[in-house]
């Protein structure tokens, strides 16, 4: 038998299932529990609302600078074989002419 994980809310070990719900009998409150090996996926999303995945192809909607040096990502640069990252620039690519560089997917679209 498997050990039921304890309330959230109190810490109570006397927890039941309910179907798919964990139930505290002391507070009643009930809760779904999700694994730690069985982590939410985030979604990624492009500035036209599709969803991004890795090894899709992207173009670039607006100029972008290169921190660091005067080079500039042009609007319409096609961005092939992206690979999605966590961080607050979540795709990470290599650019024609620029190299290895990481932007965010609010900058770019589909292709």
């Amino acid at each position: 038998m498997s050990a039921l994980p304890k309330c959230p809310k109190c810490g109570s070990e006397f927890t039941y299932e309910d179907g798919a719900v964990f139930v505290c009998p002391e507070c009643a409150h009930e809760w779904i529990h999700v694994p730690a090996d069985e982590a939410e996926v985030k979604v990624v999303r492009d500035a036209n609302g599709n969803v991004l995945q890795n090894g899709d192809a992207v173009v670039v909607i607006k100029d972008l600078k290169v921190k660091g040096s005067s080079l500039v990502v042009k609007v319409g640069t096609k961005v092939k074989n992206i690979r999605l990252v966590e961080g607050d620039h979540d795709i990470d690519c290599k650019i024609d002419g620029i190299g290895a560089m990481q932007l965010k997917s609010e900058f770019v679209k589909k292709a």
